[in-house]
């Protein structure tokens, strides 16, 4: 892996961020009754829990898009994905065994099933948390390597 592709990460993954992140926030302020509903792990309203959770990706895309250093943006991505699978594993183990509501109404607006979004947000999950931990690993073995130089 080269600087170059980590730069491409970063960017791909701030855009994806940045895209679920404006989907969040727009269904966050939406009408749909799951929006009501209180999320089992948070207990507040999964409205509620879009917008902050919007807010956030938007934040981490800006830190993936602007900050001038490569490894705090990858330490960020794998922080909130590394959290995002931790909420994902709580809400099953809380007995939770419905789709991810994650998109909220945003999925109505674009024709996805509930199922299929789910199955989406999955897979960006595994792209945040594999991708940003490879980079992790790659950025490691770099300043080992440059350490054992000087």
């Amino acid at each position: 892996m080269s600087h170059f592709y980590l730069r491409c990460y970063l960017r791909s993954a701030g855009l994806v961020l940045a895209i679920t992140g404006i989907a969040k926030i727009c269904s966050g302020f939406g009408h749909a009754l799951v929006l009501e509903e209180l999320d089992p792990l948070f207990k507040i309203s999964f409205g509620h829990l879009f917008v902050a959770v919007g807010f956030l990706e938007l934040v981490i895309a800006g830190i993936c898009f602007f900050y001038p250093r490569q490894t705090m943006p990858t330490v960020v991505v794998a922080w909130f994905a590394t959290n995002l699978l931790a909420y994902r594993i709580g809400m099953v183990v809380m007995g939770w065994h419905h789709p991810c509501p994650c998109l909220g109404s945003f999925t109505g607006v674009i024709h996805l099933s509930a199922t299929a979004a789910d199955k989406l947000m999955k897979i960006v999950l595994a792209y945040l948390l594999i991708g940003s931990y490879v980079a992790l690993g790659w950025n490691w073995c770099q300043h080992k390597k440059t350490k054992v130089q000087i």
